[in-house]
């Protein structure tokens, strides 16, 4: 099948054409995050015909996902595997032509810097401000445009940011909420409004490839698919005391911020502070003669008393059961190793 045949519908919106669609077939995007939203709009990139895809998760597959989470099936969610993988697997029969790289990784100050390096535009697929910071460090000083999305409940909401053009998220949001915020676990979410953002999020990628930043409108978008309210207001103009675009503070990077984040949508931590290789076959063998245990090339889980236990191939580990740091900590140092 020709690219012209397969991409004519799309080449004949006037919007994108013959030229807008090379550069689309050009681009390289990042995607971080395969959840609700990245799982829309990895597939969505993926059909418009975007060159390559790198799709950066450091989570598995589950069965609440597939209620709103579309690149995934039952068999993904019992086998456990990583979203990424299972991502980049359906993907590869939806397209051939887009070069799909998983990257089964939490995004860290310590490799963000890799994970988009020659990238072209990133997309958030995120659930915390903590990740969304970092991506918004990193992409301001690299001058790569990103696309800022988040849903809950029915209401969500989207806006992209080109650096020195626009107001980054800390002109937004100066500062990590000072409440707790809600989230999937509590308030839950609709499939539909997780679909909306991440549609309108990879419409504003498809116009940022094939037209370029200067083609978005700075500005707000907000959705509740409940009430039917749709709302957009103007981006506020740059804060000149902003410690990330005007100041070129980048604290994100430096990983002083980091800690262990309490994951949405699931009782659980991450603890990412340890950075070395685990032998995921040997701690199988030693974690089956007390618990049950399931373990892949991709990850290893075991449920031991009221607590699971995932752990990833470089030592990461999600501990559910749990929204106490001390806890998870203390879990992993038991099973795991200090």
């Amino acid at each position: 099948m020709s690219a012209e045949s397969r991409y004519s519908r799309q080449i004949r919106f006037a919007g994108v054409g013959e030229d807008g669609q090379s550069r689309i077939r050009a681009a390289r995007v990042a995607i971080v995050g395969c959840g609700a939203l990245g799982s829309v709009q990895a597939e969505t990139l993926a059909r418009a015909g975007v060159g390559s895809l790198r799709l950066i998760d450091r989570d598995f597959v589950e069965a609440s996902n597939l209620q709103r989470q579309f690149l995934f099936d039952e068999a993904d969610a019992a086998d456990g595997l990583p979203k990424a993988i299972a991502a980049a697997r359906r993907l590869s029969r939806v397209n051939q032509a887009c070069a799909i790289e998983p990257l089964v990784a939490d995004l860290t100050a310590a490799n963000v810097a890799d994970l988009f390096e020659g990238i072209d535009l990133i997309l958030d697929g995120t659930d915390n401000f903590e990740t969304r910071y970092l991506i918004n460090d990193a992409a301001v000083r690299s001058g790569i445009p990103w696309i800022y999305g988040a849903a809950i409940a029915s209401y969500g909401l989207t806006f992209a940011i080109a650096p020195g053009r626009s107001a980054c998220l800390r002109c937004v949001y100066p500062e990590f909420p000072k409440t707790p915020q809600p989230n999937c676990e509590t308030e839950g979410v609709l499939a539909p409004v997780t679909i909306t953002i991440a549609a309108l999020q990879s419409a504003a990628a498809l116009k940022i490839l094939a037209r370029g930043i200067e083609a978005i409108a700075p500005r707000i978008t907000t959705i509740d698919v409940w009430s039917g309210e749709i709302r957009q207001i103007d981006l506020p103009p740059r804060d000149p005391a902003c410690p990330c675009c005007a100041l070129r503070k980048f604290e994100f990077l430096d990983g002083s911020r980091r800690a262990p984040i309490s994951l949405c949508g699931r009782n659980a931590v991450q603890i990412h502070e340890l950075h070395r290789p685990v032998d995921l076959q040997d701690l199988a063998r030693r974690l089956a003669l007390i618990a049950p245990v399931r373990a892949n090339e991709f990850a290893l889980r075991a449920s031991i008393d009221s607590f699971e236990l995932t752990v990833f191939p470089d030592g990461r580990a999600i501990v559910k059961g749990t929204t106490d740091p001390g806890v998870a900590r203390s879990l992993y140092t038991r099973y795991v190793g200090a």
